[in-house]
């Protein structure tokens, strides 16, 4: 049941259509739908204004189009898949209609949302390595509805890059500094804005960068106020809780 299915039935309930009794036995049995090896939380839009989001990676093909398909008829018109590979998203397009971005990994299946440009949100990166987990986070915002500003390779081994786009960083509402190496773009941005901002440590960097690690560590020790840090390469994380403060 999404947010206009239950607008529906408490019209109806107020219309002496639906007996509050109904609505109430509807709801609670609406929990979640069991397809065997899925659950589907059929309920999460209207807990938490965005529907289930599937992660690909791990899934076979036929779970994926499964659950896809499943959404798709019971609860959303969308549905975003994330850490799809190609060849997953070529068999999923032969079932459903399919965007998909193979640098970002993102899809979206069933009809594309209404693009809205709703606040600001910047996207920073270090260098041109951490574009997919930019990327990420760049099209999970778009798909709930936020504007993203795309600023890339601006890391601090070439810092005059980074203050000539001080203007842009200045009109955003919410940050999102990628950074892999020693991660220390998403403390720079944090010493020059107002806004709060979310590092994304990536798995960016040689041998002593442990896969993210020492990126994960110093975005923790930033001693810029106002940063806050998700997982490493997590840009959907990042995408979905920057859209949230955008939204505020």
């Amino acid at each position: 049941m999404n947010k206009d299915e239950l607008k529906e039935m408490l019209e109806k309930v107020a219309d002496g259509i639906l007996s509050v009794d109904d609505a109430v036995k509807k709801i609670r049995l609406e929990t979640y739908d069991d397809l065997d090896f899925a659950k589907i939380d059929v309920q999460r839009g209207i807990r938490q204004g965005a529907g289930e989001v599937i992660y690909g990676e791990g899934k076979t093909i036929d779970q994926i189009i499964t659950i896809v398909k499943h959404i798709l008829a019971e609860t959303e018109k969308s549905v975003l898949i994330t850490r799809l590979s190609k060849e997953k998203a070529e068999a999923l397009s032969e079932k459903t209609e399919l965007f998909y971005d193979e640098l970002s990994r993102i899809a979206i299946a069933g009809k594309m949302p209404e693009k809205k440009d709703i606040g600001n949100i910047v996207i920073a990166t270090a260098g041109t390595s951490d574009l997919p987990v930019a990327e990420e986070a760049a099209l999970t915002a778009e798909y709930y509805g936020s504007k993203v500003t795309r600023l890339y390779d601006v890391g601090v081994s070439g810092v005059h890059r980074l203050i000539d786009n001080a203007d842009i960083l200045a009109d955003a509402k919410v940050i999102i500094a990628v950074a892999g190496m020693e991660g220390a773009l998403a403390s720079v941005i944090g010493g020059m804005v107002s806004c709060p901002v979310i590092a994304v440590p990536t798995s960016v960097g040689y041998g002593a960068n442990f896969k993210g690690l020492s990126a994960l560590l110093s975005m923790l020790n930033s001693c810029a106020s106002g940063v806050s840090v998700v997982n490493i390469d997590n840009g959907f994380g990042a995408g979905y809780l920057a859209n949230m403060i955008n939204k505020i």
